[in-house]
């Protein structure tokens, strides 16, 4: 059985839209984009470089048509996306020239690639996707990239609908600029108070 990893970087507020560049998801106006930018540096870098190696992905359609205009000529910095399966989440697209995509449209079929034989799936960016894996507890780690910043407005990670779930903390280091590298694993369900 495959683990669902899910990879984000967020800010204190829990934004996450947008943390790479200006104009990589100005959905709902937002005016932030690439806020994570001040925040890189060694520490952050080779953490993120782990993150990048081969793997297989499982990714909502926004952030698959983001990614498919960008990495198929950026690739020389992380090699592994245009050579790593993509498993893309889409009620609206069945197909794409980027290799290895492959396109699912059900619920039951997530849960079909979690239960099979493979690599690890990751899922990066994708905010429905991931509040759908968080809503039918189908997230199996959580790594965050928690910046100290706040922005208010912006697609968030968490939603209402999140079925509540323990995590256990097995990682974390804070980088030279303040940034939260926290990893995760679920761990059960929610403990509350007996009295």
């Amino acid at each position: 059985m495959r683990k669902i990893i899910v990879l984000e970087m967020i800010t204190l507020d829990g934004v996450m839209q947008a943390p790479g560049g200006a104009k990589e998801d100005k959905s709902g106006d937002f005016m932030f984009g690439g806020w994570t930018r001040p925040y890189g540096d060694e520490v952050f870098g080779k953490a993120l470089q782990k993150e990048l190696e081969p793997a297989e992905y499982l990714l909502g359609r926004k952030t698959f048509e983001i990614w498919e205009n960008y990495w198929p000529d950026h690739g020389d910095f992380w090699p592994a996306i245009n050579e790593g399966k993509k498993y893309v989440f889409s009620n609206t697209r069945d197909k794409s020239t980027w290799n290895n995509s492959v396109f699912i449209s059900q619920l039951d079929d997530i849960k079909k690639l979690k239960n099979s034989a493979g690599a690890h799936l990751q899922v990066w960016g994708s905010s429905e996707l991931a509040r759908l894996l968080f809503k039918h507890d189908l997230v199996d780690e959580l790594r965050l990239k928690i910046h100290p910043l706040t922005l208010g407005k912006g697609k968030k990670l968490f939603d209402n609908e999140a079925r509540p779930a323990a995590f256990t903390l097995v990682e974390s280091t804070v980088t030279t600029t303040g940034v939260i590298l926290a990893n995760y694993k679920r761990a059960g369900e929610v403990q509350t108070a007996k009295d």
